[in-house]
């Protein structure tokens, strides 16, 4: 059959548009084509382990893929966080982060091991969690009770953490100062593995989620002394706010978000970020985070996830050179 000019002309302009737009110029339109790995820098067990392993079979459900969670636990979360970083920038490596990841570079300064700052494209700010005072089953009786053993016996007593220089760890670290007391920080691969030894009675207190903690509260194996917000939760009406019981304010909330390696085309970023936005609207997920006391952030956008990030970087600076923390 013979081609007239006409199909000739764009026959050949056909073939020379293929060849010269960008290598993943076809695959993005089709993502995604396989699984997604979803790293999360933490032991499993921890709040962010929680958060993500709730979120990630209803991303799958939506995205068409499996959502893949990997714990890559270690350094304060900077392990996995690195491992992201370095990935390709193709969709299929992303992180599912928690406040921590705002604090690593003030921690490890050089030896961070990315770019803090321009090693990643922002998805979505996911949800914030007030934190709770929480000691074992058989500890302090009351909130007043843990600041009075912190003061009178100084460096007696010890609180965990999953890691130098986390949330949880300065969080422990400034109840401590506030109420004019010294203990003793141990860090642990993950906040999980802590409790394990707060409910053995090694640790005086730790700062935890109510989601992490919620099973061990109903058990009976901790006791929630205060909550380290504004106001009371919902969740514990009759347990007191630290600075109702003790005078001071002391608000600190951890976060989730997710984020990618810097490069990801943003037809992808766009895509995630409908996807996250979208489940978390979900019914069922608003229950499980409302029982949990988490606030989930409804309509995030990637640029509003990126200037989150970059915003708690800077709170925490200051906080963590004055802390002396130093990394594991």
């Amino acid at each position: 059959m013979m081609l007239t000019r006409r199909s000739s002309l764009a026959s050949a302009l056909g073939g020379f548009a293929a060849a010269t737009l960008p290598a993943g110029a076809f695959a993005q339109g089709n993502y995604p084509d396989k699984p997604i790995r979803m790293i999360i820098a933490f032991a499993a067990g921890g709040p962010t382990d929680i958060v993500g392993r709730m979120l990630a079979p209803r991303l799958s459900e939506l995205l068409g893929q499996q959502i893949v969670v990997e714990n890559k636990p270690g350094a304060t979360g900077n392990i996995g966080t690195a491992m992201v970083a370095d990935a390709k920038p193709d969709g299929y490596t992303i992180l599912f982060s928690a406040s921590t990841m705002a604090m690593a570079p003030a921690l490890y300064g050089k030896q961070v091991g990315y770019d803090p700052v321009n090693g990643f494209e922002g998805i979505a700010y996911v949800a914030s969690v007030p934190l709770i005072v929480v000691v074992p089953a058989d500890g302090a009786k009351s909130i007043g009770e843990l600041a009075e053993m912190l003061r009178k016996e100084k460096g007696k007593y010890s609180y965990p953490s999953s890691g130098n220089g986390g949330m949880i760890h300065l969080a422990g670290y400034l109840f401590v100062e506030k109420v004019g007391g010294e203990a003793l920080h141990v860090p642990y691969r993950g906040s999980a593995p802590g409790m394990v030894d707060l409910i053995a009675g090694r640790h005086a207190f730790q700062m935890d989620t109510l989601g992490t903690s919620k099973g061990f509260i109903e058990g009976g194996k901790v006791r929630v002394l205060a909550v380290a917000a504004d106001k009371r939760l919902p969740q514990l009406p009759d347990v007191p706010t630290v600075q109702e019981a003790l005078g001071f304010p002391f608000s600190i909330n951890t976060w989730y978000a997710a984020y990618a390696p810097k490069g990801t085309p943003r037809p992808i970023v766009d895509k995630l970020n409908a996807a996250f936005n979208k489940v978390l609207k979900e019914p069922e997920v608003k229950k499980w985070a409302e029982d949990r006391a988490i606030e989930l952030i409804q309509d995030s956008t990637p640029a509003s996830a990126k200037k989150f990030y970059d915003d708690q970087m800077a709170f925490w600076d200051p906080i963590i050179k004055q802390s002396g923390a130093k990394p594991e």
